[in-house]
This record gives C-alpha cells, structure tokens and sequence, in this order.
C-alpha cells in the first residue's frame, strides 16, 4: 500500500495538480475540492506552512521549489506562518458540503484554521 493516494492521475499529472491546489490554496486561505484531493492537499500545504515558520533561507528555496508562484511563497512567509507560530501543526480545517451533482464525489472546504 503506497503512502499516498494515486487519484487516477499519472504521476506528472498528480503532482501538477498538487502543486496548483497547494498554491492556489495558500494564495486564496480556502478552496473547495473533493474530500480525497483536499486530504492529499492539506498534508503538503502543512508542511509548507510548518517550513514558512522555520523561516530560513533554505526552507524559503524549498517552498519556492514546490509553489508555483513566488508572491505566494512571499505572502505564506510574511502573513500566514507568523500567524500559526505558537501551533504545533493543524493550521487547516476540512468542512463536508455534501456530494458534487455531476458525479456525486464527496466535496470539502478546505481553509486556514
């Protein structure tokens, strides 16, 4: 059993998608996916924030490295780690909406606590 969840993507696909929602998620404090990619999504974007409290050179290269955009990265060291420093992890918050009318996937909000 792999460690992570494959999604029905290819590996360069899922990680693109990753990446955006990680970004996109960081960038807007909240996003609405369905429950299995927001799950994937929430473990890396806490890691993101737990390396933005770090706050070192290297841990601003290795966000730099997996976000997409570099205003992000910015807003997540300057505004958003800061906020969580006295938080040992669970800096984000999944809410059920219920299931999708297309496809009747389970959809969350996931946000900043």
């Amino acid at each position: 059993m792999a460690g992570y969840r494959k999604l029905g993507l290819s590996t360069d696909q899922r990680r693109a998608m990753l990446r955006s929602l990680v970004t996109s998620f960081l960038k807007h404090g909240r996003i609405e996916t369905t429950e299995t990619r927001a799950k994937e999504a929430r473990s890396i974007a806490e890691k993101m924030i737990t390396l933005g409290k770090r706050g070192d050179l290297h841990a601003r290269r290795q966000v730099l490295a997996y976000v997409l955009e570099e205003e992000v990265v910015k807003t997540l060291f300057e505004e958003i780690a800061p906020k969580y420093a006295d938080r040992n992890g669970g800096y984000t918050r999944m809410i059920k909406k219920g299931p999708r009318r297309g496809d009747g996937a389970e959809v969350v909000i996931l946000e900043l606590v």
